[in-house]
């Protein structure tokens, strides 16, 4: 059953009860909103519904979905004309940063928001890494830009910059090892590559997306504190947000650390991305509409 599943049905009575609000805010942590998060929320609703006689479940819900709005945070993202863009893609290990720097590219290029491409296979640290993102640009007809695995990742952005401008490229797109948020030496070595990538970025033209997995409830939120304390976050990419993702963490981000989401992910196919739409997203999670 999907998580909007359980909270229509909790929700699904004709009058809400004193013990449905300790049961909806118990859901609510199983949804990714962790405990101090729903018991704040849940108090809101409450006073909310006393406030406007709301007592159905139906009614609840639609309540609900008007307080995690706020919280609903969408981020534009795109490539602007006229210039050079970098985007760096950031995360820890498993969590689909090569695969979603192919499908970035591709969904750019088909709607026309960059004509050149170039990838840059910034994970040093493993060679499946690195043959995997040469694959992607084979498949999508992109220049990849490489080295041999333990080279200096601040070094292959560096080639990648220079490779781009060379050829005219408009867009690089960046991928980075998945470095464990708790080890502040390769946090430190973010940085240093992040100020490499900005000494040669227009700042307008440069966006780093943290890539973030949705079936990993409040761990993304640890890895968000730890990846923003390092680098500026401009905002998120939700992958594997499929039938066992409850996706409530990125309204505890966006509430915590202000960052807002830009993709989510929704498949393994090159198509399955697309911009955040918040309308969509809390009805899915409240299991609003059809």
């Amino acid at each position: 059953m999907r998580f909007g599943d359980r909270i229509r049905k909790l929700l699904g009575m004709e009058v809400v009860g004193d013990e449905d609000w300790d049961d909806l805010a118990d859901l609510l942590v199983e949804g990714d909103l962790g405990a101090a998060f729903a018991d704040s929320v849940v108090e809101e609703l409450k006073a909310e519904c006393a406030r406007t006689g709301v007592r159905t479940g139906d009614e609840a819900r639609l309540a609900l979905k008007g307080l995690l709005s706020a919280y609903a945070r969408p981020v534009s993202i795109a490539p602007s004309l006229g210039g050079l863009n970098i985007v760096m893609l950031l995360g820890v290990n498993g969590v689909g940063k090569t695969t979603t720097s192919a499908k970035l590219a591709k969904y750019w290029m088909d709607n026309g928001a960059s004509k050149k491409v170039v990838l840059a296979a910034g994970d040093t640290f493993r060679a499946a890494a690195i043959d995997q993102l040469r694959l992607h640009g084979e498949r999508l007809g992109v220049r990849v830009v490489a080295q041999e695995r333990g080279s200096d990742s601040g070094a292959v952005l560096f080639d990648a910059i220079e490779s781009a401008t060379a050829v005219g490229a408009d867009l690089v797109i960046a991928d980075t090892a998945g470095r464990m948020h708790t080890k502040q030496n390769l946090i430190k070595e973010l940085e240093k590559m992040d100020k490499i990538v900005a000494s040669k970025a227009d700042t307008a033209r440069y966006r780093r997306l943290l890539v973030v997995d949705a079936t990993t409830g409040q761990n993304a939120l640890r890895q968000a504190e730890s990846f923003s304390a390092a680098v500026k976050i401009d905002g998120l990419v939700l992958t594997k947000y499929d039938s066992s993702a409850r996706g409530g963490v990125a309204l505890a981000i966006a509430r915590q650390l202000g960052i807002p989401t830009a993709f989510v992910c929704d498949g393994e196919r090159y198509e399955d991305i697309g911009p955040f739409d918040p309308d969509r997203y809390l009805d899915e999670f409240l299991g609003l509409g059809s």
